[in-house]
């Protein structure tokens, strides 16, 4: 059990070469694509977090963006509410003054039709009277006329009226 355990300088020379050759072996077949790989790595995270920072600039630019339009859009709303009711305001007024023009039109031309339909009224009611009072002395001077004497009498008395004229 001794030779297990003792130590010679020739099994550490030999291990110590082994170890070397090991060594020498990874550095070039493993080390190597192992750094380099997570050299890579290392270059494609910092590459995403700048892309990252990038996006997130041109997204709070965008947002930034987004809100000016809809500001602005809200702005643009609100001008052709404004012109609209503008405009309806101007239209319903415009509509109540030609509809009171027309009413006043109307009125005057119902006035006119009635001062029309009175003076054809009073027109006729005069034209009644004329015929009634012509009526009227028709028959009181037929009555006063029936007798010759009274005849020659008032044919006298309007020749004597004539004359003084």
């Amino acid at each position: 059990m001794e030779g297990l355990l003792s130590v010679s300088v020739g099994t550490v020379f030999w291990a110590s070469l082994a170890f070397i050759i090991v060594l020498v072996l990874l550095k070039k077949m493993a080390w190597g694509p192992i750094m380099q790989t997570l050299k890579e790595r290392e270059e494609g995270i910092a590459d995403a977090l700048k892309k990252a920072d990038a996006a997130k600039e041109e997204m709070s630019k965008l947002q930034a963006s987004n809100e000016d339009l809809l500001r602005e859009a809200r702005n643009e709303r609100d001008k052709i509410m404004s012109e609209a009711k503008a405009v309806a305001d101007k239209m319903r007024s415009e509509a109540v003054g030609k509809a009171q023009q027309e009413a006043s039109a109307i009125i005057a031309k119902a006035q006119a039709e009635i001062e029309n339909q009175k003076q054809a009224a009073i027109s006729e009611l005069k034209n009644q009277v004329a015929d009634l009072s012509i009526q009227l002395a028709e028959s009181l001077l037929k009555s006063s006329l029936s007798d010759s004497d009274k005849q020659k009498a008032l044919n006298h008395e309007l020749i004597k009226e004539l004359g003084k004229n």
